[in-house]
């Protein structure tokens, strides 16, 4: 059996991280970890989570680290200054204290260079969500890294379950029908979340792991 994991905000909290991919590391020998966004602001240790997820996993593992709306606000404050406000509003404050100053050049870049999706045979992993009124190679970037679903909605997503975070709430993760939202507020006082999955098996996670913050 092969596993893939997926891992909700992190949001500058380090320890949290350390602890999630040890636990990982006890369930299985090997398997896909899929980040969802948003490893910066708000915390305390930005540029520890960074450095972490640079630095990369131990073989035979396989990481996958996409885009959050706020690696997407730190790229854009640094491209041009009048977006500079709004990210140091929502957190950017705390991830340039962690660097001392200014966020480095090849962080900036590791984060600009980030995916949107991720899809696999069985499911399909975002940071915030998709729009099912469209096709999903057509999703736009602000839905992907933006959108929010009302509670209890779920839609048939072009066949696969669909895998999110950037919507927190302490009693995450939650499965609703073809949808789970693994970002249980870890920043806010909650938790680190992962779902797990059976990648030869369609649906759902088949277990939660959780890690206080």
């Amino acid at each position: 059996m092969r596993y893939t994991f997926a891992i909700g905000d992190i949001h500058g909290c380090i320890d949290p991280l350390h602890s999630m991919i040890d636990r990982i590391s006890t369930y299985a020998s090997e398997g896909t970890v899929v980040f969802l966004g948003d490893y910066i602001d708000r915390g305390p240790d930005s540029r520890r989570v960074l450095d972490r997820l640079i630095a990369g996993p131990s073989d035979p593992w396989r990481w996958i680290c996409l885009k959050g709306n706020h690696e997407d606000m730190m790229v854009a404050a640094y491209a041009d200054s009048d977006n500079r406000a709004a990210w140091l509003g929502n957190g950017g404050v705390e991830t340039e204290i962690s660097f001392g100053g200014r966020v480095l050049p090849q962080h900036l870049q590791w984060a600009a260079d980030r995916l949107f999706m991720h899809v696999d045979r069985h499911r399909i992993f975002v940071h915030a969500g998709v729009d099912t009124a469209f096709p999903l190679a057509q999703q736009s970037e602000h839905d992907l890294l933006w959108i929010r679903f009302p509670p209890g909605r779920s839609e048939e997503y072009w066949g696969k379950h669909l895998v999110h975070g950037h919507t927190p709430s302490l009693s995450n993760p939650v499965t609703t029908g073809n949808r789970t939202n693994i970002d249980s507020g870890c920043v806010f006082g909650g938790k680190l979340s992962c779902a797990v999955f059976n990648d030869d098996v369609a649906g759902g996670p088949i277990d939660f792991i959780e890690v206080k913050a």
